[in-house]
């Protein structure tokens, strides 16, 4: 069994699919998941953080806060926080998420979309924008164009 260590997961807690397990279906979760198996189906993990190992499968749609991929992902991400993929991946699908990492020697084959951060609320004085607040409002908001990246070995 493999030892988990403090750092893999901020809580502490994490789920393990090993290399013999085999799943056809929906997976969800509140907690973070290691997959070194096979998955095909939807993987959903709001929240929560989703390793693919390197001996990982998956063909599956994914929905997770991160994604770190080593193995073989087959399906569309979305990832409310980050993308990894490592030196071993091979990922084809869209990706959407804010922040996005590729390492070299990593295969991707998709679109990718890079996510805005939901605007915070600006802090109100009676009543009243912030400057700041108020010179956004009345520029208008700028447009987001489309970021496509592809990459092929």
């Amino acid at each position: 069994m493999d030892t988990l260590k403090p750092q893999d997961s901020a809580r502490g807690e994490m789920a393990h699919l090993g290399k013999s397990v085999v799943v056809k279906g929906e997976l969800s979760g509140s907690e973070d998941l290691y997959i070194d198996g096979h998955v095909e189906g939807a993987i959903e993990l709001k929240g929560n953080r989703l390793t693919l190992g390197p001996n990982g499968r998956v063909k599956a749609s994914v929905n997770a806060r991160s994604v770190v991929v080593q193995g073989r992902l087959e399906g569309n991400v979305r990832a409310t926080d980050r993308v990894d993929l490592k030196q071993s991946a091979v990922v084809l699908g869209d990706i959407a998420t804010q922040r996005i990492s590729i390492e070299e020697g990593a295969f991707f084959k998709g679109g990718v979309d890079i996510q805005r951060e939901e605007p915070k609320p600006e802090a109100k004085v009676e009543g009243k924008a912030t400057p700041a607040a108020a010179a956004a409002s009345a520029s208008g908001p700028l447009p987001s164009p489309p970021v496509a990246a592809e990459r092929r070995k």
